[in-house]
């Protein structure tokens, strides 16, 4: 074997040993915050989303008139004709 086939195999070796090194997995960061936070909406905010889809829905409404309608309808509490 020649001298940079040798090293050619060692620089390799080693390319293959650090990717694993880094590849490894780190645990995951602990939070004190509860597991279902804002991805989860609450029992209150699903019930006047739903309010305020059934008026849009007695309304009519279709595209951006009822994106806009249910804005102001969940902004105001579902309180909204």
């Amino acid at each position: 074997m020649t001298r940079s086939t040798i090293v050619a195999a060692i620089v390799l070796a080693f390319a293959f040993g650090t990717g694993a090194a880094l590849a490894e997995d780190t645990p995951p960061a602990t939070s004190d915050k509860p597991a279902a936070t804002s991805k989860m909406m609450s029992p209150e905010k699903k019930a006047i989303s739903k309010t305020c889809s059934d008026k849009a829905n007695a309304k009519g409404l279709h595209g951006d008139a009822r994106k806009k309608f249910r804005s102001a309808c969940k902004k105001a509490g579902g309180k909204i004709e």
